[in-house]
């Protein structure tokens, strides 16, 4: 009797975890088809913005990201955006200059289909015609180089050891054209009360955060009177 109920239990260990494999694989299935349908979506969508001149060199591109930090990034900014960068034509293609980790190139349609539900806002400086010129948009990559490789700033330095997304392009765009796009805030300017925003400071700074420090964060950047919005799929 206690031989049969061995076998029992191990039947029914086995069928367990062979129905945990089933789900697991069609789970893992499921995901990979739906992040290949937002790849899809996305490169399609870019080919048809670039066709119609909808995008150009030096537009600015943001979207929620999914990153562990990106709900904190919402709350004490009291903005939808966690993430932003911006877009460069390379040949016949377009690709994202971002600071992640690390600070590199990501090409365009990869960029959006990582963020939440493939959405994005695209934003553009109202004089761009004017300004950004062939040479200033030279200058700006030139000025880019010095920040690719770097690693991303956890913790929001105003230095150029590390460098944060919203940092990345602020910094372009002032050493490159003398246009500061979005106010400079100190840290302490934020709602750092939600639990959620307390755990990620405590994680990062432990009990001496650094409440002077300036920072450039994703909102100031899209919400600057500087900017247009020339197309958002939200």
């Amino acid at each position: 009797m206690q031989k049969r109920q061995t076998i029992m239990k191990k039947g029914i260990l086995i069928l367990g975890l062979l129905v945990l494999t089933i789900f697991g694989g069609l789970s893992a299935k499921r995901n990979f088809y739906t992040a290949k349908h937002r790849l899809d979506n996305a490169g399609t969508e870019v080919q048809q913005r670039s066709d119609t001149v909808e995008i150009k060199n030096g537009d600015l591109i943001f979207q929620t990201s999914l990153s562990s930090q990106s709900k904190a990034i919402q709350l004490a900014t009291k903005s939808t955006y966690s993430h932003c960068g911006i877009i460069y034509k390379e040949g016949t293609g377009f690709y994202v200059f971002e600071a992640v980790q690390p600070v590199k190139r990501t090409p365009l349609d990869k960029w959006i289909a990582r963020g939440k539900e493939g959405k994005y806002v695209i934003k553009r400086l109202k004089n761009a015609d004017q300004v950004l010129t062939p040479e200033t948009l030279t200058k700006m990559k030139f000025v880019g180089d010095h920040f690719k490789g770097k690693n991303y700033d956890l913790t929001f330095e105003w230095s150029d050891d590390k460098i944060y997304c919203s940092e990345l392009i602020w910094k372009i765009y002032q050493r490159a054209t003398g246009i500061e796009i979005g106010k400079l805030e100190k840290l302490s300017d934020f709602d750092l009360t939600n639990e959620a925003v307390k755990n990620i400071m405590k994680d990062r700074y432990g009990d001496k955060i650094p409440a002077e420090e300036l920072v450039i964060s994703p909102a100031a950047i899209f919400e600057s009177e500087l900017l247009i919005t020339v197309k958002s799929n939200e």
